[in-house]
Formats: C-alpha cells, sequence, structure tokens
C-alpha cells in the first residue's frame, strides 16, 4: 500500500468526521452540548462508542504485538481484561447511581461538596495531569506508525505530523464537544471492530485456514495460554495480580475518569447509562478475545512467510507493536491494508478526540466554574472553552514531541506508568469518601498527601523484591497507591459536623 493511498483515504475519513460536527453542532454549540450532550444521548450509541475510547491506537497495535514477545506474554492480557469486566460492574452498581443523584457534571464535584475545595481542585488536577500525559502517550505510538509509513515518503517532519493530527481533532470537536463525539465515535467504533474481524478474516485466506482450522492453529500455538497461576511472586503475569489489577484499575482510570463517565452522564437516566455500562462490557470482552486471536494469527503468519518483527530505528531493538502494520501495509493485498489503516485511525482519534473533551470540560466545569447558573448566561463563556480546547491541543503536541526527543522506549514507559501512578490517589480520595461517613479532613492537607502517595508508591515498587520477599508488582499497584492515600486521608481526618447524604 502506497503512502499516497495512506494520505488519500485519512483525507477522506476525516472529511466524514467533518461532516459529522457539522451536522451535530450547527444548531447547538453552547456549553451544554459541548459537556453533556444536553442530556439526551441514546444509551446504545455510547455503549458502542465507548469501545472506540477504552480501545485505543495502542491496544490496536500493542495487545497483538505482545502476544508473541519474548517475555512469553501469550493471552495474559485476557486476565486483565476479566478483572477489567468486574470493574465496570462495580462502576455501573455504586459510582454511577452515586453521581446521577448528585447531577454531576464534573464527576470531580463529589470531591468538592464531600472532602472541601482544596480536595476538589487536586482530583480535578490529577486527572488533568493523567489524561493529558497518557493520551499525549497513545496518540505518539499511533503517530510513530503514520510517520513511519506515509509521512517520511512525503519529507513532512514528526513535530508536523503531530500538530496536523491535533490540528484535525480540534476542528471537529471544538464547537460539539460531547455532543458530535458521541456520533463520530459510533462511526470510530464500528470501523475498528470491523477491522478486526475482517482483519482475522484476510489472514485466515491468505493461509487457506477456515473458522475451526483458525480455531485450532490459535489453540495448538505457543501463543494461546490464558490463565498463568505459576510464581505468585516474581511473576507479573500471575492470574491474581492480573485479576485484581484489571478490577482496580478500571475502577480508577474509568470509574473515576472523566473522559468515559461524561459519555455515562450524558444519558437521561441512570437505568439508561446502568443498560451502557453493562453491554458495553460485554463487548469490550468479547472484542478483547478477537484482538488476542489477530495476535497470534499474525504471529502464526509471520513464521509461515519469514516476516521478523520490525525494529526501532533508532534502537535497533524489535518492536512487536510494528508487527501489524508491518504486515498489513507490506505483505498483505490492499483491501486488509486499507481496513487496518481505518481501524488503527479510528481507534486513535476515538481516543484522542474524547480525551481532549474531557479536559475541557474538567477545566471548564472545575476551574472556571461554567456549570454554575451565575455563569451559565456569560456572553464569553463558549470563546473562553475555544481557547481552553486549544491550550490543551498545545500541551498534548508539546507532550508528544517530548516523547519523541527522549526516543527511549523505557524512559517513555516509565513516564507512562508515572501517569497512571497519579490515579491512586483519586482511588484513595473516593474510597474515604465513600467509606468513612462519619469523618471529613482538613482540606489544605490533602494536596500534600497526594504528592507523597505517588512517590511512597514508587519507592516500594523499586524495592518490593527486597521488602516483600522476591514480590514483583504489577497493574496492582494501583491497589497500595490508593490504601497509602486512604490511609493518609485517616490521619488528618476530623469528625464532621454534617451528616453525609452521599
Amino acid at each position: 500500500m502506497t503512502a499516497f493511498a495512506i494520505l488519500s483515504i485519512i483525507i477522506v475519513y476525516f472529511g466524514i468526521l467533518f461532516a459529522i460536527s457539522h451536522f451535530t453542532s450547527k444548531k447547538d454549540s453552547g456549553n451544554d452540548a459541548f459537556f453533556k450532550a444536553n442530556k439526551n444521548s441514546k444509551w446504545y450509541l455510547v455503549a458502542f462508542g465507548m469501545i472506540g475510547t477504552a480501545l485505543s491506537g495502542v491496544t490496536f497495535i500493542s495487545v497483538p504485538g505482545e502476544v508473541g514477545a519474548p517475555s512469553g506474554e501469550q493471552f495474559k492480557y485476557f486476565q486483565f481484561v476479566l478483572g477489567n469486566a468486574i470493574g465496570f460492574v462495580i462502576i455501573a452498581k455504586v459510582l454511577l447511581p452515586l453521581y446521577y443523584r448528585m447531577n454531576l457534571t464534573s464527576i470531580y464535584g463529589y470531591i468538592e461538596r464531600r472532602l472541601g475545595t482544596y480536595s476538589y481542585k487536586t482530583a480535578a488536577t490529577i486527572f488533568l495531569i493523567s489524561r493529558t500525559i497518557g493520551s499525549a502517550f497513545r496518540l505518539y505510538l499511533v503517530v510513530i506508525v503514520l510517520q513511519r509509513y506515509v509521512f517520511d515518503f512525503y519529507g513532512i517532519p514528526f513535530a508536523a505530523t503531530v500538530l496536523i493530527s491535533l490540528a484535525l481533532i480540534f476542528a471537529y470537536t471544538y464547537r460539539g464537544g460531547l455532543k458530535t463525539i458521541i456520533i463520530t465515535d459510533t462511526l470510530q467504533t464500528f470501523f475498528l471492530v470491523s477491522s478486526v474481524f475482517l482483519t482475522i478474516y484476510f489472514i485466515c485466506r491468505s493461509m487457506d485456514l477456515n473458522v475451526i482450522e483458525a480455531f485450532s492453529a490459535v489453540k495448538n500455538s505457543n501463543y494461546s495460554k490464558i490463565f498463568f497461576f505459576e510464581d505468585f511472586l516474581s511473576s507479573k503475569f500471575h492470574f491474581v495480580k492480573q485479576i485484581l489489577g484489571g478490577m482496580f484499575v478500571t475502577i480508577a482510570m474509568v470509574g473515576l475518569d472523566q473522559d468515559l463517565m461524561q459519555k455515562n452522564l450524558s444519558c437521561a437516566t441512570i437505568g439508561e447509562a446502568q443498560k451502557n455500562m453493562y453491554s458495553f462490557t460485554a463487548i469490550f470482552v468479547l472484542i478483547n478475545i478477537f484482538f488476542l486471536s489477530v495476535g497470534a494469527l499474525l504471529y502464526i503468519y509471520a513464521a509461515k512467510n519469514g516476516i521478523e518483527v520490525p525494529t526501532d530505528l533508532v534502537t535497533g531493538k524489535p518492536r512487536t507493536d510494528l508487527l501489524f502494520p508491518e504486515i498489513a501495509f507490506r505483505h498483505l493485498t490492499l483491501i486488509p491494508s486499507v481496513i487496518f489503516l481505518l481501524g488503527l485511525t479510528a481507534a486513535t482519534f476515538a481516543t484522542t478526540d474524547s480525551a481532549l473533551t474531557a479536559l475541557t470540560t474538567s477545566f471548564c466545569v472545575d476551574f472556571l466554574a461554567m456549570d454554575k447558573a451565575e455563569n451559565a448566561n456569560n456572553a464569553n463563556a463558549v470563546k473562553t472553552r475555544h481557547f481552553v480546547h486549544l491550550i490543551f491541543c498545545f500541551l498534548m503536541f508539546l507532550v508528544i514531541v517530548f516523547f519523541n526527543v527522549i526516543n527511549d522506549s523505557s524512559v517513555v514507559g516509565m513516564i507512562f506508568r508515572v501517569a497512571s501512578y497519579t490515579y491512586g490517589p483519586l482511588l484513595g480520595l473516593y474510597c474515604f469518601g465513600l467509606f468513612i461517613k462519619s469523618k471529613t479532613v482538613k482540606d489544605k492537607w490533602v494536596p500534600l498527601i497526594c504528592l507523597l502517595s505517588p512517590a511512597l508508591t514508587f519507592l516500594i515498587s523499586e524495592n518490593s523484591k527486597t521488602l516483600f520477599f522476591g514480590y514483583v508488582f504489577d497493574n496492582e499497584l494501583i491497589i497500595i497507591n490508593g490504601l497509602i492515600t486512604f490511609i493518609g486521608l485517616l490521619l488528618i481526618s476530623k469528625p464532621s459536623s454534617q451528616k453525609m447524604i452521599f
């Protein structure tokens, strides 16, 4: 597939998104439409569209790539997915009713009413930092693919590629916000899901395998082990670690994250929001099974055709996340290449456009109080929102360029891991608010607790082998992070002077 063909498809793709944006925002581009989609989103559209947001471009290329990683990951990711599913059910049962009962626009409004202003601003700041870094990282990994296979051909520098990508996202989201994204993400999820199934079909066809034969090939390969019960202390793959990590990461990074919760809150009632979450969970689990199957088939195909895992152009080390694009663009026919490109583009931009909208919403509501009645009719509110949206695009641009300058996967991975650490304090804040009803906190001390908690968690993680008889943490480390925050909040707690009703 030529660079010109790839570029042409991307242009047509964004043309469709712009048309949707124009249609959804031409009658109403106010703040209520941007923040809450006027509270009339259809739950089934939200459920389907959330798949595209939850499954980023990183998932699209990295999960299949890791199936055959030298570390022997195989299907171990599915254990994490099962933990995710448990977390989604807890969100639907515990957090969504709370948010609807309080009629929140920003979910961090709960912290303001429960613990105080400093705690509220701290929670919102944690989200802004974490989501900016996390979303920038996801976009960065996919822009690398576009740069390698398209823009290098035209001599366009990496920074310009990033700027173009973010400018396009800004252009179709700055007016309609969530109202536009509910529709665009539904379309993008359709491309994403279709690409997974069609990729399996074309790879199977190229190896002359029918459905039953493909299933047997995956099952009998060296890539299909799902459950890992060996070596609890030193293995990151252990079933218990993956289940606990998946559950608590989901509660913190979905249930306590403005991005995905903002879509749920756009449904008219709590019943519809819960139906959305349950449907989303079922689709999420199913689609990840197929992602892992794609990974196994890719490695089987590569072995059969003598294809090696591509190497990083700078470090020379193998990059498993480049195997999927390598096979799609250079070894399959035109149609599978187009399908892969649409899926990758959809996964990437469905995540990034949603994140930018959530970041803008959080800042405008949590720091500029645009949801307050006294600001509802402010003539400059929409212009201010546009400016905030632009600023977050620019911040994301700077972060991505910084990642590229570092150009060291281990360092970049650590930065992303540090960003995920910051969700631990959110977990601690909400647990204290929900379970310690008789107390509140000394509000001004909360920012310090939320700074110390990730630092202590990092020290524990780095020294866990010594401290815990060889134990190695994986995603379940977020539990330690939240627990440290929770204990810190208990230490600065005081009796509450009012009865807590939420």
